[in-house]
């Protein structure tokens, strides 16, 4: 069997350790696309072991590159990624929602494919869990478990911009555990008068206060400009976890998951059982078809 794997979107981590367990499992018999979409397009398709998958499989990232491709959406490109897949028995996709629906439009037109929901934001509809998740929320407590201390010593308030584009559960289950004093997750929470009020008994109080927002909602400059129109004697800090997100390395629950998809995808190549995704359902690692 002749396979193909490519990483779409953004870079989650975990995907590494998937990429490594397939190779160790077909060698010679596994090819990559660099830079997922776009690589399918442009016939960039090469083994797998040049990309040295076993060098990187406890780290973050993809060794075999990834990408946002849009114009993978239209009919002329589409076309060309189309024909080099045919060149494969089975096509393995990681990604998150646009990845997803490119894999359903591919098998719609008679690829095999098997999809592996991987974006830390955790919003693909089909599983409870998409691989990369659980580093996020990690790497952004450990951001305000370090940064706070320093806060403190001048009572000061920070707000912590994590990721999460359209999609508010890395914000969300950050601020329940870490126990935050204000969580911006929507535009709706944006209330001044609210926030500024929790800051201020804060600092009235000698303590410290912490914000969580996600990305995409408000200028962290506009928000803190409104803010210290309303809080006068805080000093207000801000830090963009950002990229720690994607980049820390994996956590051990995240290898666990990653070698659970790996292991399922694997017995599914087995059986030739394609057109399906290797979801988390009830906590079970399952094989699920997507048409």
């Amino acid at each position: 069997m002749k396979i193909l794997i490519l990483a779409s979107g953004g870079d989650a981590p975990g995907m590494n350790k998937i990429i490594c367990q397939l190779y160790k499992k077909y060698k010679n018999s596994i090819y990559a696309c660099k830079e997922g979409f776009k690589g399918l397009i442009d016939g960039q398709i090469f083994p797998l072991s040049e990309f040295q998958p076993e060098k990187f499989k406890n780290q973050a990232g993809a060794c075999i590159k990834s990408a946002r491709c849009a114009k993978f959406i239209t009919d002329e490109e589409f076309k060309k990624g189309l024909k080099n897949a045919k060149k494969f028995d089975a096509l393995l996709i990681l990604g998150g929602n646009g990845s997803f629906k490119g894999a359903k439009r591919l098998a719609e037109n008679g690829i095999k494919v098997v999809f592996v929901p991987a974006t830390i934001d955790n919003d693909v509809e089909i599983s409870e869990y998409s691989l990369g998740f659980h580093t996020a929320v990690k790497a952004c407590c450990d951001a305000i478990y370090n940064i706070m201390p320093s806060m403190n010593t001048f009572n000061r308030c920070c707000i912590f911009e994590v990721m999460g584009r359209r999609c508010d559960k890395i914000a969300t289950n950050v601020a329940k555990i870490t126990n935050s004093d204000f969580l911006i997750a929507d535009e709706k929470d944006i209330d001044f008068l609210k926030i500024s009020k929790v800051i201020n008994s804060n600092f009235k109080n000698n303590n410290s206060s912490f914000i969580i927002i996600r990305e995409n909602i408000i200028k962290l400059e506009k928000l803190v400009a409104n803010l210290k129109l309303l809080c006068k004697n805080v000093e207000i800090k801000t830090f963009v976890v950002g990229h720690l997100q994607r980049g820390t390395t994996p956590t051990k629950v995240e290898l666990l998951k990653a070698k659970a998809f790996s292991n399922k995808i694997i017995k599914a190549l087995k059986k030739r059982n394609f057109l399906n995704a290797i979801v988390l359902e009830n906590g079970k690692c399952i094989v699920k078809n997507f048409l």
